[in-house]
């Protein structure tokens, strides 16, 4: 944005309403703002002695997967922006860290980074599609939330599984007529 309007006179202040195309993609990895998205940018840039302070709201359409289900997630991204840009040679500018003030370039401010800072910090690391998602089967990966309600697997120790086919064995012999004795030998 270019400032030049706002001059170095403190109190002096203007009104941006924009919306812009995002150039890349804008948020974390399971969910964000698609590149080529429209943004809204709702802000106030207000000179202060050190340099300008932007203040206002950043609003972007959202998608993702959801973090238990992989089913798609969309949504609305709503983001406060504080921002001061230091004046070059301003004693903020010249006492603060590189990366801890934002700077006046050629009399413009650079948005982005502050942008996708503040967009990131505000979605969640794991979207859920709902509160109570109850994720995918462990064992073959079926949406929970629409499998029958006696979904299930038997899933048997390995430990146990030489005794298991004993007991698969000795039920087929039952089937066949076949009883067995307290000594496993069967009789007729």
């Amino acid at each position: 944005l270019d400032i030049r309007s706002l001059g170095r006179r403190p109190g002096t202040m203007a009104e941006v309403h924009r919306t812009i195309l995002t150039p890349s993609r804008i948020g974390v990895e399971m969910i964000g703002i698609e590149e080529g998205s429209e943004v809204d940018v709702d802000l106030r840039l207000e000179s202060v002695s050190e340099g300008v302070l932007v203040t206002g709201t950043v609003c972007g359409e959202t998608s993702g997967q959801c973090s238990r289900c992989l089913e798609p997630v969309e949504g609305t991204v709503h983001v406060f922006l504080t921002e001061l840009f230091a004046y070059p040679n301003s004693e903020t500018e010249q006492t603060t860290d590189e990366e801890d003030v934002h700077r006046i370039v050629d009399e413009q401010i650079d948005l982005e980074q502050s942008i996708i800072d503040a967009v990131a910090m505000e979605l969640p690391m794991s979207p859920l599609c709902s509160d109570d998602c109850p994720g995918l089967c462990p064992q073959c990966g079926v949406r929970l939330a629409i499998a029958d309600p006696d979904h299930g697997h038997d899933i048997i120790d390995p430990r146990w599984a030489g005794l298991a086919a004993k007991l698969d064995t000795l039920t087929d012999d039952e089937g066949n007529g076949t009883q067995t004795n307290g000594t496993g030998a069967g009789t007729q």
